[in-house]
Formats: structure tokens, sequence, C-alpha cells
């Protein structure tokens, strides 16, 4: 059995901000988790190079779609690479293998008779002498009034055709566009409306997904699934592999979704392994990203992979809401955003995994504020949990030098970290990481009052053979936080392992006590808090708006 592990693929038209990583962190946290357990994992996702806001940026700096693509899949690569996320397979949509791979899935999809060519209007910009790719067509949701493009209203979610648009407007040039008749392929959707029913119904029954998941998607299947246009006049992307259609591309319906398959082959091939060995139906498969990606995970990807007679349709949907930046909603083009190259830039990777874990948009949107995050960094990472170990080791290693003793550990606490290891992975496994970190934050807190109500300071002198077990008992809490941790905070979790020369990763008790504490140093430092008002003005001053 394989668990994979789909992350959203982000545009490669600008830097990430704090709301990507949001909703993309629980994958990381899964294949840590799975992988601690001895599952086989495959975690894959990659930079989106193909899509449309690539153009636009192109057009906006004068330069080329691959200039721009190169430059933020470089930048992508690299803080996910700091942040930890260990992706078995980060790659890109021009990729060659993602092109050949999203044809085959095309050309099997026209073979099983479900695509279809069909005579289309489009909006085609007389200014700029093309037709306009969906999100090249701006103007007014018919379904709430609210500004949306020409693919999907943000507001409502609902998603559109250009043509549907009020006021259109060409993203280029802002003219009206003018209506054209131009041939694309349809995939039949509307021919998986009972199967895809079927399945969300047993979504529900399982209760794998997100409430905002299978709400969002019964709507859809509510209205009827329509068929779809899966090609378009664009100037970049994957071709048509079929004759007559040159020029023409396979649109986003297929070809992004697609992606978590073709890296998934990808990665096969790589590792000298059959695609089928991976994607059966067997396959335990996590899909992680926003809500405003719901629809492409939960009617599209699996329509498709009915289409083309796949058994590994998706298991588990972790869409997350959104998050919000000091109370207003994030916004790119107004600049009101945590870029993620900055905060790295700055603060410890640790620091932002916690924070957007123990604030999780998971059922609701939650915010970031530069208070809140520098309070919990000292609160939290360094008063709670960073405090206990420091304290602990550092006793250890002035009053036995460095010698851990090797007494039996309290039996209470021994129980309740056994039973912490099954109640956190339970948690993880069905997406509830906020709940899980709070749980393990809440036995660091009775660790410090254990240490606190037994004071080892005065028992080694006093009574020596309980603070030995004091001291046995708080390293056993040490070094089951290094395991229990690990997949939420990765870079602290190792720095307690090495302090302790422990070299395994495993997600169970750590019955065996290590012998000897070396070198210790501190999980983390304190932050300023005028840092909290600095990194405000800084925010405001940034903005346009």
């Amino acid at each position: 059995m394989t668990i994979v592990i789909g992350g959203a693929w982000p545009y490669a038209n600008g830097s990430l901000h704090l709301g990507h990583i949001a909703a993309l962190l629980p994958g990381d946290i899964l294949a840590r988790y799975y992988r601690q357990k001895g599952e086989k994992v495959v975690y894959v996702s990659g930079s989106d190079c193909n899509g449309t806001p690539i153009s636009i940026r192109a057009n906006q700096e004068h330069t080329t779609t691959d200039v721009i693509a190169n430059r933020y899949h470089e930048e992508f690569d690299e803080c996910f690479k700091k942040l930890g996320f260990t992706y078995d397979l980060y790659t890109r949509t021009d990729a060659k293998h993602h092109h050949e791979s999203v044809q085959r899935i095309f050309l099997n999809l026209l073979e099983n008779g479900y695509l279809y060519t069909k005579k289309i209007e489009q909006a085609y910009c007389e200014h700029d002498k093309q037709f306009l790719p969906d999100r090249f067509v701006e103007g007014i949701c018919p379904n709430c009034g609210a500004k949306a493009r020409g693919d999907q209203c943000d507001n409502c979610s609902k998603i559109l055709d250009p043509l549907d648009l009020l006021e259109k407007r060409c993203k280029i040039c802002g003219n009206e566009p003018v209506i054209k008749e131009t041939e694309h392929f349809y995939f039949a959707f509307s021919q998986f409306q009972q199967e895809l029913e079927d399945f969300v119904g047993k979504a529900d029954a399982d209760h794998r997904w997100r409430e905002n998941a299978l709400a969002l998607t019964k709507r859809y299947l509510q209205e009827g699934v329509p068929d779809r246009a899966v090609t378009r006049d664009l100037p970049n992307g994957v071709d048509v592999p079929v004759a007559g259609f040159e020029g023409k591309k396979i649109y986003v319906w297929i070809e992004a979704v697609a992606g978590y398959l073709t890296a998934s082959i990808e990665w096969a091939k790589q590792n000298g392994e059959s695609i089928e060995q991976i994607w059966n139906e067997d396959t335990i498969s996590y899909y992680v990203h926003g809500k405003d990606n719901i629809p492409f995970h939960t009617v599209i990807w699996p329509a498709i992979l009915m289409g083309v007679k796949s058994k590994a349709l998706p298991t588990h949907i972790i869409s997350n809401e959104y998050l919000t930046l000091e109370k207003r909603k994030l916004s790119t083009s107004q600049n009101w955003a945590v870029w993620v190259p900055y905060i790295l830039n700055k603060y410890d990777p640790d620091s932002i995994r916690y924070f957007l874990t123990i604030n999780a948009p998971e059922n609701r949107d939650t915010d970031f504020s530069w208070r809140e995050f520098i309070y919990s960094h000292n609160g939290e990472l360094l008063g709670a949990f960073g405090n206990f170990v420091n304290r602990t080791l550092k006793f250890i290693e002035k009053s036995f030098g460095g010698n851990i003793p090797q007494v039996e550990v309290e039996t209470e606490i021994k129980k309740n970290t056994i039973e912490l290891f099954n109640t956190t992975g339970t948690l993880i496994e069905e997406g509830h990481f906020k709940q899980a970190l709070e749980g393990i934050f809440q036995y660091i807190r009775g660790a410090n009052r254990y240490f606190d109500e037994q004071q080892p300071w005065i028992q080694v002198k006093d009574n020596p053979i309980k603070g030995d077990i004091t001291l046995a008992t708080c390293t056993y809490i040490i070094a089951n936080l290094a395991q229990l941790l690990q997949p939420f905070l990765p870079f602290s979790s190792e720095k307690i392992r090495k302090m302790l020369g422990v070299s395994t990763v495993e997600w169970h008790e750590q019955s065996q006590l290590p012998c000897k504490v070396e070198s210790v140093l501190p999980l983390f430092g304190r932050l300023d808090i005028q840092l909290i008002e600095e990194e405000y003005n800084y925010l405001v001053q940034s903005s346009t708006r």
C-alpha cells in the first residue's frame, strides 16, 4: 500500500506568501508522519509553469514566460526546502515528462469516448490580436455580482465560463473583447454525474473529507456537472496531440490537476517502479490545497481518473479555509502579504510551521498577526517547549557531567506518552493537525508542571533516588518529544536528537533512555517584542492601499 500525498501546484508568476504555506503545510506533516510509521510515501507537487498568470507577468515585465517560470520555480524550490518540506518529487508543468504524460491522458480520454469537438464562441481581443484565455477575461460575476475572472469567481466559488461574465474586459489592454467562433475539444463531465455522486456519498460516509469540500462538492453536483472545453487557444502549455488542432493547448482543467499523476509516473520511473504499484485501488491519497481549489480536486480530477479507468480515486481531501493578514484579506496586487522569502530570511522555520499549524484555517478563516506570531514564539516555543528541554538537559550536563540517570521512569507519564502517540497519529491521519499539535503542547505544559513540582535541584541533594527518577522521566519526555514533534517541528526535533545522541526517527514510544547529553544548546532565541510594531509598520508602508 502506498500513501500518495499531492500538494497543490503554485503558479510560478510571483513569490509565495503565508496563505500558500498555510494551505500546503499539512502535506509535509502527513508525509513525515507516515514515513516515521514506516509506510511507503510518494509526496509530489510542482510549479504550475503553463498557467495564464505567467503570460500576464511576462507581458508586464516585457520578458518571456520561460524567464518568469524559471525565476519563481527556483525560488519556490528553495523556500520549500528552507521550510523543511520533504517532497519526493517537486517538478514543474513545463517539464517534458509532464507534457508527454498529459498528452497520453488526453488521448486515453479520447479513445474511451469522453472527448468530443465542438465549435464555440470565445472572447477575442482585436487590439491584442488573440483569443483570450479564461483568466485574461475580467468582469462581473453573474451569480453574485462581485468582480471575477473568466474561470472562477473567488467570492462565491462558482466555476465560470468567460462568456458568462458581465461587463467583459481584456486583462491585457482593458478593451472590451469581441466574440469569435473557434473549435475545441470538450470533456463529457456530464457522463460522470452519477458516478461522482456515488463517489462523494462514499466520501461523506467515510468522513475523510473536510466539511467545506463536502458542502461545496454537493452543491456543484446538485447543479449538475456540465461538459467543459478542455483545450484553449493559449500561448504556452501542452500541445493538443491531434491533427488539425495545431497551436491549441490542453487546458488547466486536465493539464494542471493531472500533475499529481504525471509527477508520480516520473517518480516511479526514476525509482525503477511501475505506476500501477503506486496508484491502485489500495492507494491512500491525500490532496492538500486551499478552498478555492476544491472543485478541481473533488469533481474534475476524479472524473478524469474515472475517464482513464484509474482505480486510485482521491481518498482524503485536506482543503483549508483562508488565512487573513492583520484582519484583512491577503492581496498580492496591493502587496498586503507576508512573503515567504522575507519571513524565512528573518525567522526560524519551526516558528512559521508552529504558528501556521496551531492557527491553521482548518474549519474557518484564521488570522496571521505579527503580535500573535511573536508572542506564540516567545510563549509556546521558547517559554514552554524550549525552556523545558533546556533546563532539564542543562541541569543534567551541569550536575551529572551529562550522564543521564538510568532508572525506571514514572509509570503514569509512560502510560500518557504511549497514549499520546496513538491519539496524535489518529488525528494526523484524519487531517486534524491543529488538534494534534495542541495535544502535544498540553503534554509539554504537563512536563513543565512535573519539573516544577518535583524540584530536582532540591531532590538531588535531599533525595537523590527521587532526583534520578525525575531527571530520567524528564529526559524520557524529551526523547519522545523529538519523535512526536518531528512531523510538525523538524528542525528543533533534530537538534534534540543530536543533543541526546539519538539517530532513529520512529512513530512509537522511545522506551530506551539515551545515556548521555552532548553540548546543550537552546532550541530557540527570544524575539524582541519591538519587532511587532516594526513588522506591522513595514507591512503597512509596503502596501499599495
